[in-house]
């Protein structure tokens, strides 16, 4: 099956089957950023963004992502929402594994895009499924609220 999507900022046609899972279709695409954690949608490691919205790209099949846009973190590096990231991560002491870097970045992204300023609370729902490999999810949560200050800074000058 040809599925148009645009990918990264590039309109490209990917051939798979439909039922295939877009991180497969990503991964064959050699977009290495998501990763095979869980398979069942939970850890964290295979998120993308769908239409601006973060997706466990294994529990999509790619035919739902016909003329769709997807956005991986070999392009959201490019950022600066991903600069407010990194350095409210680093400000926090976490150091990213590499294995589950997309579902942190991505929550982080989610949140801080929220119209209301989060507290511990909601970081905490957005995140208390997500793999904890590299980080704790208290540092975690402080990450995430310093990048919250370093982006509403940013955005406000």
């Amino acid at each position: 099956m040809n599925i148009p999507v645009v990918l990264n900022g590039n309109k490209v046609m990917l051939l798979d089957d439909a039922d295939t899972p877009l991180l497969s279709v990503l991964r064959k695409n050699k977009l290495y950023s998501t990763k095979h954690g869980c398979e069942k949608g939970m850890c964290g490691s295979c998120t993308v963004l769908l239409d601006g919205k973060p997706v466990p790209s294994c529990k999509v099949p790619v035919s739902l992502a016909v003329n769709r846009n997807i956005q991986t973190l070999e392009s959201f590096r490019k950022t600066e929402e991903y600069q407010d990231i990194m350095k409210g991560f680093s400000k926090a002491g976490i150091k990213l594994c590499g294995f589950c870097d997309t579902g942190k970045i991505f929550a982080a992204r989610s949140i801080l895009l929220s119209p209301e300023k989060p507290n511990r609370n909601t970081i905490h729902e957005e995140v208390s499924h997500l793999s904890p490999c590299c980080t704790d999810e208290d540092t975690l949560i402080n990450g995430i609220l310093y990048a919250v200050e370093y982006h509403m800074k940013r955005v406000e000058d």
